[in-house]
């Protein structure tokens, strides 16, 4: 996941949670928008 762009990785987490994928699968996504200190960019809906 380090090599996705933040715009990629966040676009990613959005399908991921769209396509209702488990949660183990959207907690890697959701570690790595923290260590990048994008928490702040995830909308609040998801």
């Amino acid at each position: 996941m380090e090599t996705l762009s933040d715009e990629l990785l966040l676009e990613s987490y959005y399908t991921a949670v769209a396509l209702n994928l488990s949660p183990d699968f959207l907690s890697l996504f959701e570690e790595e928008i923290h260590k990048r200190s994008l928490t702040h960019k995830i909308k609040e809906s998801v």
